[in-house]
């Protein structure tokens, strides 16, 4: 972890109060979010005006403030020692920030201590008017040592997750060496908890983290978990049953090793460390590549001297060699080869023509660029932004046509009949097929990555590269062992895990190929989470009967590829709104609402976000069916206003509507008892979900068409009342997301919130 901060102090302004990160690398959102408050106000104490007047209504608010900070903080020591007293290893470095931080509140509390408007340093002691340094420096050391004890407290999360990781592999070792099926049971059921634990941690960790690259690996890790857990308890039952099944050997150790092998990288990430001590170096990327060439040649606007031509050429050609994983790809159509290749010509020829412009202008000894070779830098720069359009095409194209050829699965389904039938030849033949399938699979993902547009989408598209490396193989080995034994049904359930596997990571590639082409166009942001946890007073009655609950490691595999289908339908229900004129219409936002509360309940589905236990699904599928219900008043409210045969169309797809949403709130209200109860409502509440969605995508686009054309009937007629000032009013409350975050040390983040009672100053 980072070293500790420094509490020295300053005379020389509070400026250098909020700076915490040149003194100490913050992490995660948690720890900053709740020093903002802090900083912010400490910031506002230190740079009050010294007004010759000072009211009392003043010295009471700065008294105030002062008294506030010193309790706060002292509650917040308070939890600190504790955690130092449960952690040996931290009781040294805990102990003294708590010390400093207490230290610097009781300073802060005397400083503004402050008596009367006429004399407010009647006794002769230093106050904040008196003596600033001393305000400056209790600021400084109070902002330090609370860090270090957000951080020294952060470590006890990382802690948590290496013992978890550590309890996970001790387990996974005792299943890879099991021998019978009893005490595999047994113990499978031992693991499922603690994968479960697991998830949740590791979960909460991934939404914490402050950088984005770290994100994207750990949800990569993450997902080789979630999906090797299922594989690991049939591949294991598949090797009991047929021990001396050298297929089944294989296939059960390669989960083991994926599954160790993602463990270690989910601690690599949590604690910095890789071996060789070494950071991850990403292959670099042709976007990456030309972004870099495009502010190089950029650069030479205003600078002319600080580059040789022999630079810009070696990045061009570096570029160009990129190119030829699209250009010698068999798979890429001879029109974009073509076009590429003319590309990568054009550019070298109007490279060469700045390069001449740009000696001119050194020769004579011009300060700035010339108009000559403005035009030509221009010309560059949108022959490379061409090649990269190109690129995009051809790869985006590919990955289109790839998806569309294998949706229907035909490889996977004749591999599942002939291993069935016992026919060794036709699951050698269909083995092969799925092969070819798998290279040009991992040849797309390659040339996915080159276009990919930001580092997370490049991450995400190396793990699609590895699983379909790694899983096509286990599926043949799976093949040949039910060859083998076509009368095993254990033998069957295994192979039907793979190809399930193998269908789910192209129902990835399919939402990562739509976000590529939403960072290609602009449209990318980060996806809003909805999460209406109870409030005091609103379907307490059924909150209070229900009871928390997490689901075992099978159950979240099988909930699992709901949650992909229902992410689908988010993407879906998204760029059907881009579509809409009027972004801000009351059907559109309650549209994106459904999509938000929709992909907390997917996040759910992968042991991530905010919605933690089957209650916080229940009640967020409530909160879902009452926002469904204000999409049917306003459908209801437009159907009014249109043709009979249209009236019709919209009227049958609100009443289904209406419908869903009731089931949906029966189901999340019905109160139930017992695991199988409760797999089956959530089973449920997603399924209704997905549902509900389905029909607002049918009805978006529908909609959206028919009020172009009532604008455009309305606009005609000259009418003064426009289709947008007929609409129904839209409900702020609907909209409104709460935001919390996943730092794990809750009593730590508690008292902390007590610093915020300055945000009402």
């Amino acid at each position: 972890m980072a070293s500790s901060p420094s509490t020295s102090s300053s005379s020389s302004g509070s400026g250098s109060v909020g700076n915490l990160d040149s003194a100490l690398e913050i992490k995660t959102r948690s720890v900053e979010q709740t020093l903002i408050p802090l900083v912010s106000q400490i910031t506002t104490l230190i740079n009050h005006k010294d007004k010759p007047k000072k009211t009392e209504r003043t010295l009471r608010a700065i008294q105030k403030v002062g008294q506030a900070v010193s309790i706060a903080v002292g509650r917040f020591v308070t939890v600190g020692e504790a955690i130092a007293v449960e952690n040996e290893e931290l009781k040294e470095e805990m102990g003294l920030a708590c010390f400093e931080a207490r230290r610097a509140g009781d300073a802060i509390a005397q400083l503004t201590d402050v008596v009367s408007a006429e004399q407010p340093e009647l006794d002769g002691r230093a106050t904040i008017f008196s003596d600033k340094t001393a305000m400056v420096k209790a600021a400084r050391m109070l902002l330090s040592s609370v860090t270090k004890v957000l951080v020294l407290a952060d470590r006890i999360v990382i802690k948590q997750i290496i013992t978890s990781r550590n309890k996970v592999l001790v387990t996974l070792d005792q299943l890879e060496t099991v021998s019978s099926f009893q005490e595999f049971v047994q113990i499978f059921s031992h693991f499922g908890n603690e994968m479960v634990e697991f998830a949740h941690l590791t979960g909460d960790r991934q939404n914490d983290l402050k950088d984005e690259k770290k994100k994207a690996r750990m949800a990569a890790a993450r997902a080789v978990l979630e999906k090797c857990t299922m594989m690991l308890l049939t591949a294991s039952k598949t090797c009991l049953r047929h021990p001396d099944c050298e297929s089944a050997r294989i296939n059960k150790d390669a989960v083991f090793h994926r599954m160790r092998f993602a463990l270690e990288q989910v601690i690599e990430i949590v604690t910095d460390a890789r071996p060789g001590g070494d950071a991850q170096v990403l292959p670099v990327n042709i976007y990456s590549g030309i972004k870099h060439f495009k502010g190089k040649v950029e650069s030479l606007r205003d600078e002319l001297y600080a580059l040789t031509p022999e630079t810009l050429h070696s990045h061009l050609e570096g570029i160009g060699e990129q190119t030829q994983d699209f250009t010698d790809s068999a798979y890429t159509s001879h029109e974009h080869r073509e076009s590429i290749l003319q590309l990568c010509h054009a550019a070298r020829q109007e490279l060469q023509q700045v390069v001449c412009d740009w000696t001119y202008a050194q020769s004579l000894k011009a300060k700035e660029a010339t108009e000559e070779m403005e035009l030509s830098i221009l010309k560059t720069c949108q022959t490379v932004s061409e090649l990269r359009r190109e690129l995009h095409k051809a790869a985006v194209g590919r990955a289109t046509d790839l998806l569309k050829c294998h949706k229907d699965h035909i490889v996977l389904k004749a591999l599942k009949g002939s291993g069935g039938e016992g026919n060794l030849e036709a699951v050698a033949e269909y083995s092969h097929k799925l092969t070819e399938q798998k290279e040009q699979l991992v040849e797309t993902c390659r040339l996915l990555r080159h276009i990919s547009g930001t580092e997370p989408l490049e991450i995400t598209c190396i793990h699609a590269e590895e699983t379909f490396q790694i899983i096509g193989p286990q599926i043949i080995s799976a093949a040949q062992t039910l060859a083998l034994h076509p009368s095993s049904k254990i033998a069957k359930e295994n192979l039907d895990v793979f190809c399930e596997a193998w269908e789910s990571q192209l129902n990835d590639m399919a939402i990562l190929l739509r976000e590529i082409n939403d960072v290609f166009e602009g449209r990318r942001g980060d996806k809003k989470m909805y999460l209406s946890l109870p409030r005091p007073g609103k379907h307490s009655a059924n909150l209070k009967m229900a009871k928390a609950a997490k689901l075992d490691a099978e159950e979240q595999t099988t909930i699992a590829k709901l949650g992909l289908e229902l992410r689908l339908l988010t993407s879906d229900v998204d760029s059907e709104s881009e579509k809409w004129e009027d972004r801000e219409h009351e059907i559109v936002r309650q549209g994106q609402s459904l999509s938000s509360m929709a992909y907390s309940m997917y996040l759910f589905t992968r042991g991530e976000g905010l919605l933690k236990t089957t209650l916080d699904l229940f009640h967020q599928a409530e909160m879902f069916s009452e926002e469904g219900f204000q999409l049917c008043s306003s459908l209801q409210a437009l159907t009014s206003q249109l043709e009979e045969e249209e009236h019709t169309v919209i009227l049958l797809e609100t009443e289904k509507l209406v419908a869903l949403c009731q089931q949906l709130q029966v189901t999340a209200r019905t109160a139930v008892q017992g695991k199988t109860a409760m797999f089956q409502k959530v089973d449920s509440s997603i399924q209704n979900t997905k549902s509900i969605m389905t029909v607002v995508v049918y009805l978006l686009p529908l909609l959206n068409k028919l009020i172009r054309k009532y604008k455009s009937e309305l606009s005609s007629l000259g009418s003064p009342q426009s289709w947008k000032d007929k609409q129904c009013p839209v409900k702020e409350d609907s909209l409104n997301s709460k935001n919390t975050n996943g730092f794990g040390v809750r009593a730590l983040e508690h008292h902390m919130g007590s610093l915020t009672f300055l945000e009402s100053k």
